[in-house]
């Protein structure tokens, strides 16, 4: 979630809205965001409902729910998705940006 921050003003430029899904309940999460500042906003899925319908894979080998980026357009559709295979596998803001400004 950093890099998504160091990079918000680049998305935020490019009328880009960003969006951090995640595993907790709502009172964790909101304790968590408002802990934390965040610029961007934040949806718990304690249920893992947008988990599943986006096919996002869980490890407990690797610490749980491993990352996933996806770009969905202004239609509502899904653009761009990259399935993480660890925590640390995560594309550079740049390769996104680069996607968003081929829309």
């Amino acid at each position: 979630m950093m890099q998504l921050l160091q990079g918000f003003d680049q998305f935020t430029k490019r009328d880009t809205e960003v969006i951090v899904v995640g595993p907790d309940s709502a009172e964790k999460f909101k304790a968590f965001w408002e802990s934390n500042d965040f610029a961007f906003y934040g949806l718990p899925d304690e249920t893992h409902g947008v988990l599943k319908l986006y096919g996002q894979e869980v490890n407990l080998f690797k610490l749980g729910r491993m990352p996933a980026q996806m770009l969905i357009d202004k239609s509502g559709v899904l653009r761009y998705i990259h399935y993480g295979h660890s925590m640390s596998d995560i594309p550079e803001n740049s390769e996104i940006i680069e996607l968003i400004d081929t829309l």
